[in-house]
């Protein structure tokens, strides 16, 4: 009998040692150091930072070399901010690792929250999908077609500053 307590016991603690601290596959866990814009940021990943740049998603210009700063971008980049700077954060990656300039792609989540879908759904993202990552671009279409009729974030009327 003690035994099998024992086991049950040890069962359980490894059990919550994996759901509490296990990375799936094709996920990375880290630290924002900086957010860049409405869709990229730079996370510490053990002993180097690397640039991650949203998958799926595409938000209003701020530092653009030729477009320049684009309207709502400021707002995009302050509503990526409140959503995970300073935070630990999951990277789930899909097929393409990285883009062209070298940044890593990723779908970013702050506990079980999906920040590139987040920030579809505020109103402050738009759908972009690059084959071949496009696990998730069925979601993101959803999602801002409501943000859209519903008139939130970047699709809202009322004039100020971020809107939610």
């Amino acid at each position: 009998m003690r035994g099998a307590l024992r086991l049950a016991a040890l069962g359980a603690l490894l059990a919550f040692a994996v759901s509490t601290h296990a990375v799936e596959p094709g996920a990375l866990e880290g630290a924002v150091v900086r957010v860049v814009d409405g869709d990229t940021i730079h996370v510490r990943l053990g002993d180097r930072v690397e640039k991650v740049r949203y998958i799926g998603v595409n938000t209003p210009e701020v530092h653009h070399p030729q477009k320049g700063e684009q309207p709502g971008g400021r707002e995009a980049g302050e509503v990526n901010r409140r959503l995970v700077a300073g935070k630990r954060v999951r990277l789930e990656l899909d097929v393409q690792a990285r883009d062209r300039y070298g940044r890593l792609l990723a779908y970013v989540w702050v506990g079980g929250l999906m920040v590139n879908a987040e920030l579809v759904r505020l109103g402050y993202a738009e759908p972009m999908t690059i084959p071949p990552n496009v696990r998730h671009q069925r979601l993101f279409r959803d999602l801002a077609r409501e943000a859209r009729a519903a008139g939130r974030g970047l699709w809202s009327t009322a004039p100020g500053p971020a809107r939610e």
